[in-house]
């Protein structure tokens, strides 16, 4: 199958398919006599792999090991196990900042509970204070697999997470 069947039938783009096989994921597919690739079972199976860890959150390398093991299945998978271990931790952590992520947007939300104009709004207000004053928080979960704790957090967010408890 050409790399558009492929990616219709695994339901994934065409450039998701090439960056897999960039990143070594995906075995280079054979060619045929018009240079098109072409794909066959193996790859939509390995793609279909691919695509169920990354929607159980695992990132590049955690896939890499596993498609190792899954590439030699005579070997002990106690390695398996450790990174299943590890991932279960980071979805943990994962879990503790969306719900302290969570906490601050309720805060933040606390500030404005009537409607008026966006000029007097508390929101808007707030989040414009937090950007002048905090220096650049750190990533969370926003475009990142295993992110990092927020660790700037605003004023009146602080005030609203201590309420809250």
């Amino acid at each position: 199958m050409k790399i558009g069947e492929l990616a219709e039938a695994a339901g994934t783009q065409i450039e998701t398919i090439r960056y897999y096989e960039r990143e070594g994921l995906l075995p280079e597919p054979g060619r045929s006599g018009g240079n098109y690739r072409i794909y066959d079972e193996s790859h939509a199976q390995r793609l279909s792999f691919i695509r169920h860890c990354r929607a159980l959150d695992m990132n590049l390398d955690e896939i890499r090991v596993l498609l190792r093991f899954k590439d030699a299945p005579a070997e002990n998978c106690a390695e398996v196990n450790a990174l299943l271990d590890e991932h279960i931790g980071h979805v943990g952590t994962r879990m503790r900042e969306l719900r302290s992520l969570e906490k601050e947007l309720r805060a933040l939300r606390d500030l404005c509970r009537v409607a008026q104009d966006a000029a007097h709004c508390g929101i808007l207000n707030e989040l414009s204070n937090a950007a002048r004053s905090a220096a650049p928080r750190e990533a969370s979960h926003v475009g990142q697999v295993h992110g990092t704790p927020a660790k700037h957090r605003s004023r009146a967010t602080k005030q609203g997470a201590r309420q809250q408890r």
